[in-house]
This record gives C-alpha cells, sequence and structure tokens, in this order.
C-alpha cells in the first residue's frame, strides 16, 4: 500500500504532525501483512472516538508509552532479572528494567520493585509464590538443611509441596467487590489455597472492619489479601495492618484499581497501602494509566523471592513492556499527573451524586475512589439489560455483581464503570452530570422483553429508539469536545479500507 507515501505528499510544505506520520507509518506497515488487521486498529480509533468509556478498568494511555511498545525490544529474551540473566545480550534490557524498577519505588515509596509480571493476575501469582517460598518453602529447607531444590529426595520434596498447597488465604469475597485471583475456586488462587473470605455488610455494602478481624482469628491464614475490583469506598489500612499482625498473616495488597490514586497522591496516609502491606501488587494500565501489564512491590524481606518469578512462575518478560512502564511510572510522577488523580475522583463523586439526584440506587450512596456501582434490581432489569443497552446508547461499562446477588454473576444486578478514561480526556463535572442525565433516562425507560414461553427474560430488552437516538446523539455531542487522540486524523483512512 501507498499509505506513507500519500501522506508525505499530501501534507508535504506542512507543519510536521508527529503523532500523526507516525501513526500513518505504523498503519502503512501493518497494512502491507495485512489490511485486515490495519483496518481493525483505525476502526478500534473510531469506535472508542464514539464511545464514551466508562469501564472503570480502562483508559488512555500516552503517545511514548504506545511508542515505547512498538519496537525491536519485543525480539528478545531476558529470563532472569536484572544482572542475572539466562541468555546473552541483555545489557540494554537490564538498563531499562532497571530504570522501570526505580521510577517505580520512587513513585509509589516502595523499598522494592518488579516490574515484569504480563498482567495483574501474573503479579498476584508471582506475590503468592514469593510470600509461599519465603514463609513456607524457605524454613522446611532450613530445618532439612538443604539450599537447592534438587538436593532433595522425592521424600522431602513431596513433604515441601504437600505444606505448599496446604496454606490458608483470607480474601474478599469476590461477590463482595473481591477479584477472581483472591480465592474464587474457578480461578487457580482458590485452587491453590485454602481459601477464605470476609464480606461487605449486607445493607450498607461497607466493609465489615470487625468481620474481617473475626475472620483473620477464625482462619489464621498465612496470607491476608486486601484490595478489590468492585468496591467504592477507601480502605483504612492502617487498622488491617493491625488486624494482620494480631494472627502473623502476611498482609499482601492488589491495589490494580487504584494504583494511579496512590501514585498521585490522591490516596494517601492511611489509604496508601505501600505504606502497610507487605507486599504490593498492581496492574499498570488502569487508573495508572500506562501499558497492558502488572507490578509488584514489596519489602526487602521479600525482594529476592519475588525477583524469582522467572523460572517459578513466567518465562521470558517483556522488555518493550518494561520500557512502556518506565515511561508511565515517570509521566505518574508530574503534577499534571497528580492533578489528574484528584480529578478523578472528582469527577466520580459528582458522577455519583448526579445518579443518585434522579433517583438511581448507587451502592455505599456515593464513592471515594475512581468507581461507582448502582443497583438496576429496583428498576425490573438485570445488569446484562442495562449494560447492552446504554452500549447500544453510546456508554460503555460492564455489568457487575452486587453483594450477595441473587442474579448470579452473569446476569448481575448491577452495573460498574468509572471516570479514569473520561477524565484523561479532560473531562469535567459538567460532563459527568450530563452523563449522569443520560444514563439515568436509559436505564428508568428500559423495560426486560419476554421469552417465547412468555416469561420476563433476563437478557432481552425493549429500549426506546427515540431515547436511543437522543442519547447518541448527546454522547457524540460530549465527545466532539474532548476527542481522542486529536492528532490522528482517522478520515484519511477512508480510501484504504
Amino acid at each position: 500500500m501507498e499509505i506513507l507515501k500519500d501522506y508525505l505528499s499530501a501534507t508535504a510544505g506542512k507543519e510536521l504532525n508527529a503523532e500523526m506520520l507516525t501513526f500513518v507509518a505504523n498503519i502503512n506497515q501493518v497494512a502491507e501483512q495485512s489490511p485486515q488487521v490495519a483496518k481493525g486498529i483505525i476502526q478500534e480509533l473510531v469506535d472508542q472516538r464514539s464511545y464514551l468509556k466508562l469501564i472503570a478498568s480502562e483508559n488512555y494511555c500516552s503517545a511514548a508509552v504506545q511508542s515505547a511498545m512498538g519496537n525491536l525490544l519485543t525480539d528478545k529474551y531476558a529470563e532472569g532479572y536484572v544482572g542475572n540473566r539466562f541468555y546473552a545480550g541483555c545489557d540494554n534490557v537490564d538498563d531499562i528494567e532497571q530504570l522501570a524498577c526505580e521510577e517505580a519505588c520512587r513513585l509509589f515509596g516502595a523499598k522494592h520493585a518488579y516490574v515484569q509480571p504480563h498482567s495483574g493476575a501474573d503479579a498476584n501469582l508471582v506475590a503468592f509464590w514469593a510470600i509461599l517460598r519465603k514463609k513456607v518453602q524457605a524454613p522446611i529447607m532450613e530445618r532439612m538443611e538443604k539450599k537447592n531444590l534438587l538436593d532433595l529426595t522425592t521424600e522431602e520434596w513431596n513433604e515441601i509441596r504437600a505444606e505448599l498447597g496446604n496454606q490458608k488465604m483470607l480474601g474478599m469475597d469476590l461477590f463482595c467487590g473481591g477479584h477472581l485471583t483472591h480465592g474464587y475456586r474457578h480461578n487457580v488462587s482458590g485452587q491453590m489455597f485454602d481459601a477464605h473470605y470476609y464480606y461487605v455488610d449486607e445493607k450498607t455494602g461497607i466493609l465489615d472492619y470487625e468481620n474481617v478481624r473475626q475472620r483473620l482469628h477464625e482462619v489464621k491464614p498465612l496470607v491476608f489479601l486486601v484490595g478489590f475490583s468492585a468496591y467504592p469506598r477507601n480502605i483504612d489500612y492502617s487498622i488491617l495492618r493491625q488486624y494482620a499482625d494480631e494472627v502473623g498473616a502476611v498482609m499482601m495488597v492488589d491495589m490494580a484499581h487504584f494504583a494511579g490514586l496512590v501514585a498521585g497522591g490522591a490516596l494517601s496516609g492511611k489509604y496508601n497501602p505501600v505504606a502497610y502491606a507487605d507486599v504490593v501488587t498492581s496492574t499498570t494500565h488502569k487508573t495508572l494509566r500506562g501499558p497492558r501489564g502488572g507490578l509488584v512491590l514489596c519489602t526487602e524481606e521479600y525482594a529476592e523471592y519475588v525477583d524469582k518469578g522467572c523460572p517459578h512462575v513466567i518465562g521470558g518478560p517483556l522488555p518493550h513492556v518494561m520500557a512502556a512502564k518506565a515511561i508511565a511510572f515517570k509521566e505518574a510522577g508530574t503534577d499534571e499527573f497528580k492533578a489528574y488523580a484528584y480529578k478523578i475522583i472528582e469527577n466520580s463523586q459528582a458522577l455519583a451524586a448526579a445518579l443518585l439526584a434522579k433517583g438511581i440506587d448507587v451502592q455505599t450512596d456515593g464513592t471515594d475512589n475512581h468507581m461507582i456501582l448502582v443497583s438496576v434490581d429496583a428498576l425490573g432489569i438485570t445488569g446484562k439489560q442495562a449494560e447492552f443497552a446504554l452500549r447500544e446508547c453510546g456508554l460503555t461499562l460492564n455489568r457487575n455483581t452486587m453483594p450477595f446477588d441473587k442474579q448470579g454473576p452473569w446476569y448481575t444486578s448491577g452495573l460498574r464503570f468509572g471516570t479514569a478514561a473520561v477524565t484523561t480526556l479532560g473531562m469535567g463535572v459538567a460532563q459527568m452530570e450530563e452523563i449522569a442525565d443520560i444514563m439515568a433516562i436509559v436505564l428508568k425507560s428500559l423495560k426486560p422483553a419476554m421469552t417465547k414461553k412468555g416469561a420476563v427474560s433476563k437478557a432481552n430488552y425493549v429500549l426506546d429508539e427515540g431515547i436511543k437516538a437522543e442519547s447518541i446523539k448527546r454522547v457524540r455531542h460530549i465527545l466532539d469536545g474532548f476527542v481522542l487522540y486529536p492528532a490522528v486524523d482517522t478520515g484519511f483512512f477512508e480510501k484504504y479500507f
């Protein structure tokens, strides 16, 4: 294809648009091999410019972060860690990984950082096994007077394996806002640990600290896992640290959702888990606004065990993504990012308040972070119906279980959404109030369809076409003022695909 040549010809003599030029050059290369893939990339940008992204776990990263991922670093194997590789020729990867680790430690005030995990799930696995090896395997090895696993007899190895697989973990119940990797039976975490759970209050939806303490004393877990994927309130980590110490549990915090709020200082003091936890895990692509990937922070006690994520849990790291993480961590240390982190919370609280004022059932009557949970049960619809209908109307979010949800995890009784992405675009309180009005009108007008057998459907719905058209019009009007990656002109590509 002649995409790049045509662009250079069309822009000859004009001021260079470096971001558009980079995008065109990349698409040109992709299209030479697969026009279908190139078209999909462009269409994704068109789609994301056409819908309000309210998914709480998604964001937009910078052009610099994207460029750091798209380069020849992806060609290098770098199993091991800085200065200890299983492959030759890792000097440049060492420099980049070391920089990313230093930037992460500086950003979060952590003693040690491990930037290799490919995802938050990987980061949690690295953390789990670091704790297990430090607290279970190492003491047994010392008693056996063995330093290398390969020196163990079959009987000794089976003894260690049995102990590793017989440890308890206590985490937030998935249906109260926890995560799949916090001990859910369908996830490996629920199969490698004897998993137990703590809960939110059934009436208020707020974390019951006394229940947490009670459960800790009942279970006496090795791993006390704190963190959430669907909980709109802050957690006091100073209190939970005390509770963990009472039973000798290792306190691990999964801050994947709110890491950007911590990095930007919007969550500080007792609401900053890094100051209290033994091990902290995170993704880098949610509120932190970096590349898709994972991160582990820890005290010096666990550093050597965390660094052995390879060969224990992961194989070769992704050097190009570690480079992008280094860029993202540096960006998160700026004043601009701090202002953004505070603005996320301001926007989410404004959106929650506006929804409440319109009679929508906002769980816990508000939010302290980037996330809002809404129950649609009283409206006579399911979360699935609400999610699909809102998407038709230009709003992208996801259905989510409410505490003690009777609809189950597929249909659900609620929605989860957040303000990180729209805040990145520059939106403020006025836009949040407009979004709330659109959501409320759609949700209140929505009716469940009937099945062929005459029963009320949990999946299908009836959406008024006039409301749909008006909602799309209002969404597009909002987005017209906050264009995603404005330097990129998608219209230029229309003649090629």
